[in-house]
């Protein structure tokens, strides 16, 4: 009987199932060009990994990080804008934090006392006002063509350190606008494409072993491993087919790893404490925060958050007042996460970012509630490379347009690429006969402003 699989087949087929399988891929990885082997950024590096928080809705730049004394007074006189539509003053009052004096209002007063840690950016702007778009947009750069997620390109470009756990790793209890795609890999190999984790009993589908015993598990896979390599040898450029036998491998490696991420049993009384999570819950944006911090130990290169779905969100047409039990969900717990990613040694090169799809109107939507506002809102960034304690470009007035320093989407996800090592122009891939890429999004510039001296 001869056998027409390679070397390195026979080897993976043997050690697969095995507890020297992930240090044996590992190792095969590096000699076969990998597309999730750990690979150096373009050049010096600060982060090494991205904890993107997305509030899905559009939270209120006015109501939240964007103090606008003139709004306030404009309010009060009953005056009207340019579309004869009244201004709305905030629901919360500012006031300033920390030793930087930065403005933050009452609904976020935990995030607001670790504010000298927060690279504040209020003058971000998009290309779309509607949900759906506008989720593509802060996710992929495009409102218009379907393209790879920011997590994808990260993953693409740094490969991850655990062969155990995905790259990309996305703690979403509810689908967001645009569903799966605002995490897709799009153009580039699957296994590039965001995994998500949900809390409960089944975080993962299928991932506790049903094989009756361990031996037989063994057997299972190995005989898997090799028939998909002996697939494979007649059909060496179909990436489909490689990104696939390479999802099931992580798929085993997640059955090892990933119950122990979500084992939340050995976390001190203060550290939950902290978070504000009661042991045994997985309810809220604590549980997402304390996973989050645990898969970054774990090398996880992009972790992505998202707090509520498609509804019941921050979309806050009729009554603004319903970003407060949001921001309740939310602030005690992100407030946690830098404190607990600081005193760990991990903040300094783990960024962490929080965003939205776009802000609100300062204007009224319906007696107390704002509109979309896609022309003008806030986000910030920390760790990582970020000069702390500083708030970067303003809106006017009334925090409608962009008066100094716009931050574009596209500058955005640039600034995240630089402190990744990554210069977005040179990160392509070839697809469809030309290099596709992070270069295609439009006008990426990295405002080097932002950044720690290098």
């Amino acid at each position: 009987m001869t056998c027409d699989c390679s070397r390195r087949q026979m080897v993976r087929s043997l050690f697969t199932g095995s507890m020297l399988f992930p240090a044996v891929l590992q190792q095969m990885f590096a000699e076969t060009g990998d597309s999730l082997a750990p690979r150096a950024p373009q050049f010096p590096a600060k982060a090494k990994r991205v904890i993107f928080m997305y509030m899905p809705g559009g939270v209120s730049h006015v109501d939240s990080f964007d103090y606008k004394p003139k709004l306030i007074a404009a309010a009060e006189a009953g005056q009207t804008a340019k579309n004869g539509r009244l201004y709305v003053r905030p629901h919360w009052d500012f006031k300033p934090r920390g030793k930087s004096g930065i403005m933050v209002s009452e609904l976020f007063p935990h995030v607001g006392d670790s504010i000298d840690g927060i690279c504040l950016i209020r003058s971000m702007h998009g290309d779309h006002n509607d949900h759906f778009q506008a989720t593509l947009g802060i996710h992929t750069g495009s409102v218009t063509v379907a393209r790879p997620s920011l997590g994808s390109w990260v993953s693409y470009g740094l490969g991850t350190e655990n062969q155990n756990l995905p790259s990309f790793v996305v703690l979403a209890p509810k689908l967001p606008y645009a569903g799966a795609q605002a995490w897709s890999s799009n153009f580039l190999p699957g296994c590039h494409s965001g995994t998500r984790v949900t809390a409960g009993p089944d975080p993962i589908p299928d991932l506790t072993r049903r094989a009756p015993t361990q031996e037989i598990e063994d057997l299972e896979l190995g005989l898997l491993a090799r028939l998909n390599r002996k697939h494979q040898t007649s059909r060496p450029e179909d990436p489909a087919l490689a990104a696939r036998i390479k999802t099931f491998e992580t798929a085993y490696g997640m059955q090892m790893q990933m119950p122990e991420v979500l084992d939340l049993s050995k976390e001190t009384d203060a550290t939950l404490q902290l978070y504000g999570l009661e042991r045994g819950s997985t309810k809220g944006f604590a549980w997402q925060c304390i996973v989050a911090r645990r898969l970054a130990e774990r090398g996880v290169r992009f972790i992505e958050l998202i707090d509520q779905g498609s509804s019941d969100n921050w979309d806050a047409h009729t009554d603004i007042r319903s970003h407060e039990p949001l921001a309740r969900n939310i602030d005690q717990p992100i407030a946690a996460l830098l404190k607990d990613l600081k005193s760990r040694g991990l903040l300094e090169d783990t960024l962490v970012v929080w965003t939205t799809e776009f802000g609100r109107t300062p204007t009224a939507d319906s007696p107390n509630g704002r509109s979309h506002h896609n022309v003008a809102y806030s986000s910030w960034m920390a760790g990582g490379g970020v000069k702390p304690g500083i708030a970067w470009g303003e809106t006017d007035d009334f925090g409608a347009k962009i008066a100094e320093n716009g931050v574009h989407v596209h500058d955005f996800h640039a600034t995240i690429l630089k402190l990744l090592g990554f210069d977005h122009t040179r990160l392509t891939f070839r697809y469809a006969g030309r290099d596709s890429g992070s270069r295609m999004w439009r006008e990426m510039w990295w405002k080097g402003f932002w950044f720690r001296k290098w």
